[in-house]
């Protein structure tokens, strides 16, 4: 933990260097810029609105909003997992001249979602200012929802991180479990009302940490109701577990990874 600690401190501005660089290069040949990091959240959530809303006529209480917060919190997991199966890979260059702890190419990456992230609640803010959304004190649960997300998603990742270097078909198998997931994970739809069976509604929340997280977003900032404390808990426990292994993984095949790509 304190090599870990050590080194994040080491490596923070070449983190937030090359951060700030991918987001620069992202938008460099683009008419609108920046501005696409704002449009391309609210066209997301339109089309899922006019699907799951319109069509299939979603009847949750600020649907819009429901809609919105679930595709923020779900995008950052997901596009952080997604991408961190041929970090290393797709980083070669730098992996094979200079040594560099791996995780720090994911920490990297998680900034530039995480700025992305940022962009879209903000406009969850503007969105409940224009639906007179009621603010209780609930809303302070936000931040340690949010640590719990930030926790999971590296912790989660950072294993793909490892086994993306010596399975090369793992990027393919976890794009197709992550289709089946983000149906799974209540981004359109609430799990608590719209899942009857009660032992199949729990499997659905507990055991899966983001369904968890995004409905317990939505009830400290839609809702004015309490979250799962026990459920964020359990899972701040096994996030916590899984980063400390998966970053003493990294230490430990550290020499591996430039031998295999």
């Amino acid at each position: 933990m304190k090599r870990f600690i050590n080194d994040v401190v080491k490596y923070y501005n070449y983190m937030v260097r090359a951060a700030k660089s991918a987001l620069k290069t992202e938008v460099a040949n683009s008419y609108l810029n920046w501005i696409w990091w704002v449009l391309d959240p609210l066209f997301t959530m339109l089309i899922y609105y006019v699907i799951f809303g319109v069509v299939f006529n979603g009847k949750e209480k600020y649907f819009v909003l429901f809609l919105f917060i679930g595709l923020t919190m779900w995008n950052f997991f997901n596009k952080n997992v997604v991408q961190s199966v041929n970090m290393i890979k797709r980083n070669k260059s730098i992996v094979a001249k200079v040594y560099i702890p791996k995780y720090i190419l994911l920490i990297s990456n998680m900034m530039i979602n995480g700025f992305k992230m940022m962009i879209s609640w903000a406009i969850v803010v503007l969105m409940m200012i224009f639906y007179h959304v009621e603010i209780s004190w609930y809303v302070l649960y936000f931040i340690p929802i949010m640590i719990i997300l930030v926790l999971f998603t590296f912790g989660f990742s950072i294993h793909l991180l490892h086994f993306g270097v010596f399975v090369e078909d793992l990027n393919n198998v976890v794009n197709i479990a992550f289709r089946l997931l983000f149906y799974m994970t209540g981004i359109m739809y609430n799990i608590e009302t719209r899942i009857h069976n009660p032992l199949i509604r729990k499997i659905l929340i507990y055991c899966n940490p983001i369904a968890l997280l995004i409905t317990d977003m939505r009830k400290v900032l839609l809702y004015q109701t309490a979250p799962s404390v026990k459920g964020m808990l359990l899972w701040t426990v096994i996030a916590l577990i899984l980063s400390a292994l998966g970053v003493r993984q990294i230490y430990k095949n550290e020499n591996t990874y430039v031998k295999v790509i």
